[in-house]
This record gives structure tokens, C-alpha cells and sequence, in this order.
């Protein structure tokens, strides 16, 4: 995600910057001239030298790379490497986080995008260092504040955020579809015809491009949708009827069985407490 935009004040781009410490932090607010400009924004591709690790309080964020797409609701961080490049979208956020990394420091983290569980200690270590109003020179103690901050994030688990997009064109096409209508409750075969391509092609491709079968690849993007709708407040009756369910119970049920807990619960960041 961007750190600097038109109308921030002169200085340095720390998101670009390898001479700096090995982290940087700054808070995330919906105000012209914030480091970390958040509310409800899109930003194009791009790709920064220092990796980057973001969160939000409120609201939610979508994240895209050439390998598919990451939500991010809150209580969560997102994860991209350095020099990796993404597309970033913003829903109501009206305060977030942000911490720039080094590449040196960065080869301890995850070498791929991903969505990281953000417990208690991990979030205040953030706010605290967020605090700090010199960024380029750390002392002594902050230097090791910001070592154990690095193991944190190292320490932090990752969480099935993940929609692996297919790169074949007639079933990115099918993918779309879904996308834009995930109560499509039609079967893999008729989506498949619709798309140009024969039903046992469109399996394959699936699960060679994906890493997916067909009914776990539509159960993940409705769980994103779903996500993304309750952390824009929606109820979960609403959610559950707008991706197609016959019933709130029927939905709350399929969460459960992917997170382990009711949506409300995932949502309070008890995934992601310590």
C-alpha cells in the first residue's frame, strides 16, 4: 500500500528507504498529509523496497497480487515483501497502522503475501513504536524494542484470507462471474459451458491453477465476501442471504467450520488474541 501521496509534506518516502532502521511504524489515519492514508480509497499497482505490514481498526482492506487476493479485517495484519506488487483497496477504515521493513530484516518474514493473526502484545508493541517521532534515528532501547517487535511479527500466525486467482482466461472469467455474484449457486459443469470450456477441463484447471477444487475454491470467496460485508457492519442475516444461504444457521454453521468460531467471535479478534 502507498505511504506517500500528493498532498503529504515534503520529506523522505520511507516506504523506499534502505538506509533507515530496520522498522519503521506510523499510524494510519483518514486525514490529508497522514503517512498511512486510509477511509475508503483504492490504490493502483505498485511496489515498495521495504516490505510492509498493515492492520486496520475498523472497516476492512483488500489486498491483490498477481497470485490472487487477501482481505483483511480487523484485528488482522496484512503482509506484502519487499519489491512485491499489489493493488491495495480501503473500506471505511477510519485508523489503522503501518510498519515498513527493512529487506534485510524482511527475510525472516513470510516470503509470500498473506494475512497474519494480530494478538494483544504484537498490537501494543505497534501503537507504542508508532509513537516514536523520530523514524530514521532509533536509540539504544528502541533498537531492541524494535528486535522483539520483528520476532513478533515472525511469531504471528497466518490465517486463510487467501483466494488463489486462476490465471487461465476462460476460467479467470468464471472466477469473475462468481465474484460479482456469490449467491450463484449453479454447478461447476454449467458455469463451465457458460465459460467456453468443457466441465472435466474446467475441474483440472482448478485445482492445477488454484490449488483448489471447485467447491472449496467458491466456499473460500464466499467467506471473504462474507468477511468483508460483516466488517462493513452488515448483520449476519443479510450476509447470509446475499451470498446465497437458505438460512443464517446454514451460514454461521460453514464459518464455524472454517474458523472454528461464530462470526461475531472472529470479528472481536479473538483469532488473533494471545
Amino acid at each position: 500500500m502507498q505511504t506517500r501521496q500528493p498532498d503529504s509534506p515534503p520529506g523522505p518516502d520511507y516506504s523506499e528507504l534502505l538506509d533507515g532502521p530496520a522498522l519503521c511504524v506510523f499510524h494510519g489515519a483518514d486525514a490529508p498529509g497522514n503517512e498511512f492514508r486510509l477511509g475508503s480509497r483504492d490504490y493502483d499497482w505498485h511496489a515498495h523496497a521495504r516490505g510492509q505490514l498493515f492492520g486496520v481498526d475498523s472497516g476492512s482492506m483488500r489486498v491483490r497480487t498477481e497470485a490472487g487476493a487477501w482481505l483483511l479485517p480487523p484485528q488482522r495484519a496484512g503482509w506484502i515483501p519487499p519489491g512485491q506488487r499489489h493493488q491495495v483497496s480501503v473500506a471505511d477504515a477510519a485508523g489503522g497502522w503501518v510498519a515498513l521493513v527493512h529487506p534485510e530484516a524482511a527475510v525472516h518474514l513470510p516470503p509470500a503475501p498473506c494475512v497474519l493473526g494480530v494478538g494483544s502484545l504484537l498490537r501494543a508493541m505497534v501503537r507504542r513504536a508508532g509513537d516514536w517521532p523520530d523514524k530514521l534515528s532509533l536509540d539504544a532501547a528502541q533498537s531492541r524494542f524494535a528486535a522483539v517487535l520483528l520476532d513478533e511479527i515472525e511469531a504471528a500466525p497466518q490465517e486463510p484470507l487467501h483466494l488463489p486467482w486462476p490465471r487461465d482466461r476462460r476460467l479467470a472469467r468464471l472466477a469473475q462471474a462468481l465474484a460479482d455474484d456469490p449467491a450463484d449457486n449453479r454447478s461447476l459443469d454449467a458455469l463451465a459451458v457458460q465459460a467456453g470450456l468443457a466441465p472435466r477441463t474446467a475441474q483440472r484447471l482448478f485445482a492445477d491453477e488454484t490449488g483448489l477444487g471447485f467447491a472449496q475454491w467458491r466456499q473460500q470467496l464466499r467467506l471473504i465476501h462474507a468477511l468483508e460485508r460483516l466488517s462493513a457492519g452488515q448483520p449476519v442475516a443479510q450476509v447470509a442471504d446475499a451470498l446465497g444461504y437458505a438460512t443464517p444457521s446454514n451460514f454461521i454453521a460453514m464459518f464455524k467450520r472454517a474458523y472454528g468460531m461464530t462470526p461475531g467471535r472472529y470479528l472481536q479478534g479473538t483469532a488473533g488474541q494471545d
